[in-house]
């Protein structure tokens, strides 16, 4: 029994010193993940540090109100409730600080001033029933407040301030029935309040302010093109699998999964057009912005991705169709993928410049042109003589998915306009070409003479062309002449 107990410690021993011995080598890895993790979070976004100080620096300046005498004789431990509102409001961007800031304290106001009211509405029903009144003023306003915040709209707003309603109420409410002072209560808690909202709304406004209405703004534009990436890609890359075999490979198809963002872009999306609605005029982002219109384009993009998202699966898909089945479609669902593509691409550039999407209507229109040629195909009877059924449907599949994708485009690019219509995009002023190019453009033929070997073609005028260019034919060699 001694030896096997010896072992036994002696195995323990080992494994002691072991974990000793690797515990500095393991600790240095963790601080080097830790150090990694850090310098990957403030490069993402850069903006984090800068929040991180201004939080620090509100919180700074707001316990001054607790530190400095003469601010804390006036204001008490009341001055703590300054600081738990800088904790609790200083949000990353603009709108969300000062919606929080006006939700804690309008709601901090209109708590107190109704306390104040239930407090001496149950002094007068005497000794015995002050504490009955009081009580059943906190029930009824928690049970009120609290259904109320379940109607959408108004848990999407002004969710926190109920919040904050129902706790000062009950606080000055409970805290008068023990003081006499409540007045002075519900003046301190209010002034407190204000202070170190305040601090947080100046801060976040002047201090390199984060706006969500921007970030918005860039995220709608950033998903169109995400989806425009992927459609510019996909005819050649559906269609280079059957040709050859073998794709890109996986650092070029990045591309081909950005898409995914876009399906679970609805909850951040709904959160900054909240958070913007709150904020003051900045930038090129006036009064009564219609932050509305962005979640309409938003939600038009999601129903592309969705139709993407399914097209992507056939890429990699365990039943492929032939080259020769797939080549009877290629042209029409090349052309389709492509044009999209360019659409939605010159429509989150015009979202991003803030200008007219005047040039995406080309490509839309391009693309429901190979539409109704690609849907012609199908009705055609161009798969009647192939008897495997397994590789016509990805085919059909696909074909139609790229008609409906043409659909959301056509939705996407009516939203943007409406978008710009509303918001009064700039207007690009046409691209300036050159002389000779709009000369050659606008000339239309007035008469064409055909013979069996020379077509002559009689223009317009050739004032403002080069030197050494000339609408004439070419003069007619001797056989030529013959001939004719």
């Amino acid at each position: 029994m001694s030896t096997a107990s010896s072992e036994k410690e002696m195995l323990l021993l080992t494994r002691c010193c072991s974990f000793l011995k690797a515990l500095p080598q393991r600790l240095a890895a963790k601080a080097f993940e830790i150090a990694a993790c850090t310098k990957k979070l403030a490069q993402d976004d850069p903006r984090r540090v800068t929040h991180s100080a201004k939080v620090g620096v509100a919180l700074s300046l707001v316990s001054l109100v607790y530190y400095y005498q003469p601010l804390y004789v006036n204001f008490g431990v009341s001055a703590m409730w300054a600081v738990v509102t800088v904790v609790v409001v200083f949000e990353f961007s603009v709108g969300a600080t000062l919606g929080k800031g006006l939700n804690r304290g309008l709601a901090t106001l209109l708590a107190g001033a109704l306390g104040v009211g239930a407090h001496h509405l149950a002094n007068l029903s005497g000794h015995i029933g002050e504490p009955i009144l009081l009580g059943f003023f906190v029930f009824l306003q928690a049970a009120t407040s609290t259904f109320v915040r379940f109607f959408p709209k108004i848990k999407a707003r002004y969710d926190y301030g109920l919040l904050i309603f129902i706790l000062t109420f009950s606080l000055i409410s409970v805290s008068g029935f023990r003081d006499d002072e409540i007045l002075e209560l519900a003046h301190k808690r209010l002034s407190t309040i204000i202070i170190g909202a305040s601090a947080c709304v100046i801060i976040s406004i002047l201090i390199c302010p984060v706006w969500a209405g921007e970030d918005l703004h860039n995220l709608i534009a950033l998903n169109m093109e995400k989806l425009a990436n992927f459609l510019q890609g996909f005819g050649g890359e559906y269609f280079k699998t059957s040709e050859d075999g073998e794709g890109t490979n996986d650092h070029d198809k990045s591309f081909l999964q950005e898409y995914k963002n876009v399906l679970n872009s609805k909850s951040t999306e709904e959160s900054l057009a909240n958070f913007a609605s709150w904020e003051p005029c900045h930038g090129h982002f006036q009064f009564r912005h219609p932050w509305k219109q962005y979640l309409k384009i938003g939600a038009l993009t999601r129903k592309c991705a969705y139709r993407i998202d399914t097209l992507s699966s056939y890429l990699n898909s365990d039943v492929q169709a032939s080259p020769e089945i797939r080549s009877k479609i290629q042209e029409a669902c090349t052309e389709i993928s492509l044009e999209c593509g360019k659409a939605l691409k010159e429509l989150s550039s015009a979202v991003r410049t803030m200008s007219q999407p005047s040039s995406a209507d080309r490509h839309v229109s391009n693309s429901k042109a190979a539409a109704g040629n690609l849907e012609s195909l199908l009705r055609s009877g161009l798969f009647e003589d192939t008897h495997d059924l397994l590789a016509v449907i990805p085919v059909a599949t696909v074909a139609s998915l790229l008609i409906d994708v043409v659909g959301c485009t056509q939705r996407i690019s009516d939203a943007v306009n409406e978008l710009a219509s509303v918001a009064n995009f700039e207007t690009v002023k046409p691209t300036a070409v050159s002389p000779e190019q709009s000369l050659l453009e606008d000339v239309k033929p007035v008469a064409e003479i055909e013979c069996p070997h020379v077509v002559v073609r009689v223009g317009g005028p050739t004032s403002g062309l080069p030197e050494n260019y000339s609408r004439r034919p070419e003069p007619l060699t001797g056989n030529k002449q013959a001939e004719m």
